[in-house]
């Protein structure tokens, strides 16, 4: 379905160029029609669903390769989207802006503070922020599993970790994306984990230097199964004994992709404002609020920027909000919280 190219060479855009020259990422039309949503599945044949899960991973593929300035606020907004549908798939009542809170305004350093629903979104920037080899370690695996608040011993973490290198050795996409969540499940943890391995191995597969969230933003992705514990060499098996949900995932994958790749358009927009208003600040260390602004989903007014004053960054980010170039995402007068 999609072939594993070799990964893209990293560069260094300056911070205060010109505006990306890149036209914005856009899905074609005739794209959008075939994408399945979750009540068309049935009648479609599975390669016809893999055909489009890989047109529209093809096309967001080309937008991750262009590592563009913004690509962190990209992938960390995308994370806590994936958090606030974990959250409510966890009967929690946090939406994304309670998330956002929970973690930016916690005591620097201290992670315990920010409760269940904030690990959740700690799992999903940890997804999103660590580099894409390093996510399937035995360290990470079992950060995350603590993260999402899911039991777990050093034996399963490690078996695991043998199964998910064999899956992204020596199987195919499909089985890939089936064997992620059919891993997860073996080892009797959420269909959240089984998302975020789809995504890490995902990344892996086609190069990327990060992990882009995306299943877990989807609400539905069918069914859940019991498999029996089994080789992972048995999962090429499994879309044939079980093609619908083969054909469930893919489709969850194509619309996350679709919608991944519609917010990265918008947010380009909002970045070519703020990079075309950053020669104008004249305050110090403006250039390191810029950098911050478009590597991460937002920042909070107090936050600890050499060379800036807690007065002198308020006083920026007013200037910016003036501009049009960031936005105050809290509505508060106070504790202020600001991204693109």
């Amino acid at each position: 379905m999609i072939l594993r190219p070799k990964p893209s060479p990293r560069h260094h855009p300056t911070l205060a160029g010109a505006p990306t020259a890149a036209p914005m990422a856009t899905v074609p039309a005739w794209l959008r029609r075939v994408i399945p949503g979750t009540q068309s599945l049935a009648g479609k044949d599975i390669d016809d669903v893999a055909l489009t899960a890989g047109a529209t991973i093809g096309a967001l593929d080309a937008v991750v390769r262009r590592q563009e300035q913004w690509a962190g606020a990209w992938r960390q907004r995308l994370a806590l989207s994936a958090a606030a549908v974990t959250a409510k798939q966890a009967g929690r009542v946090e939406d994304e802006s309670a998330l956002r809170d929970t973690v930016l305004l916690a005591r620097p350093g201290d992670f315990l503070s920010v409760g269940p629903a904030g690990s959740m979104l700690l799992a999903w920037r940890r997804l999103a922020g660590t580099p894409a080899e390093k996510l399937l370690t035995e360290a990470s695996i079992g950060a995350v599993l603590d993260d999402l608040g899911l039991r777990r011993d050093d034996d399963a973490v490690g078996d695991l970790a043998d199964d998910l290198r064999q899956l992204s050795a020596s199987i195919g996409i499909i089985g890939m994306l089936t064997g992620a969540f059919t891993a997860a499940e073996r080892y009797g943890f959420a269909r959240a984990f089984g998302c975020w391995l789809a995504d890490a191995l995902l990344a892996q597969r086609l190069g990327w230097t990060h992990a882009v969230p995306l299943l877990g933003g989807e609400t539905a992705l069918g069914t859940s199964v019991r498999p029996r514990r089994s080789a992972v060499s048995s999962v090429a098996t499994s879309i044939e004994t079980n093609p619908e949900r083969a054909k469930s995932l893919l489709a969850a994958q194509a619309r996350a992709a679709v919608r991944a790749i519609d917010l990265s358009a918008e947010l380009e927009r909002r970045a070519d404002r703020l990079l075309a208003v950053a020669p104008k600040l004249r305050a110090k260390a403006a250039d390191a609020v810029v950098e911050k602004l478009l590597s991460d989903d937002a920042i909070v007014a107090s936050e600890n920027i050499a060379g800036m004053s807690d007065r002198g960054l308020r006083r920026l980010f007013d200037r910016l909000v003036e501009l049009g170039a960031v936005r105050e995402l809290s509505g508060r007068p106070s504790f202020r919280i600001y991204g693109l």
